[in-house]
């Protein structure tokens, strides 16, 4: 990946940081392919109590990325009730020209600016958020997905939320696995 693209995807991922404040928090979330549209998305905390429970109830790191991975889905179903991403379908061929679809990078920008909404709130005991990553593969097949790293192992983790349609639990696996290509089958 270029420079400038390198940059480019930096900067998207600044633009969807949380906004924290004490009535609601604000994601900025971006859809329809390579950030091209964005979206606050409000999250109560009537919303956000039952994830922070979630994770709280995790007794270890494997324990927390279970429950990442289901709270991820949650909070793109929660999305989904306020911009058009109800419509994203897992991988990019099923979504059709559908607005609010996803790809790899929407995914791994919004990923990240959840982990970053959670780790702000000190609700990720045992993880902490690292930069997206890209994965290439044959030269020409370029993935980016969200990553955590385990506080105790210092094992990285990433937490790919492209494979399944809108409010299903992320993908959560080790970096190795991931960079091998080892995820679920979708096109």
């Amino acid at each position: 990946m270029s420079s400038f693209a390198a940059r480019r995807f930096a900067l998207l991922g600044l633009l969807a940081l949380p906004v924290l404040s004490a009535r609601a928090e604000v994601v900025t979330i971006c859809y329809n392919y390579g950030c091209s549209t964005r979206a606050p998305v409000d999250y109560s905390e009537q919303q956000l109590a039952p994830l922070r429970q979630q994770l709280a109830a995790a007794a270890d790191a494997a324990a927390e990325r279970e429950a990442i991975s289901a709270v991820i889905g949650r909070m793109y179903a929660i999305a989904g009730a306020q911009t058009p991403v109800w419509r994203d379908k897992g991988g990019n061929y099923a979504d059709g020209g559908n607005n609010g679809k996803m790809d790899c990078i929407d995914h791994a920008t919004n990923t990240s600016a959840f982990l970053g909404l959670l780790q702000a709130h000190g609700w990720l005991r045992f993880h902490e958020v690292l930069e997206p990553l890209m994965r290439r593969r044959f030269f020409f097949a370029e993935h980016w997905a969200a990553r955590i790293r385990a506080r105790a192992t210092q094992g990285v983790y990433v937490v790919d939320s492209w494979f399944f349609d809108n409010g299903r639990p992320a993908v959560v696996l080790p970096l190795e696995d991931w960079l091998a290509g080892n995820t679920p089958n979708v096109q």
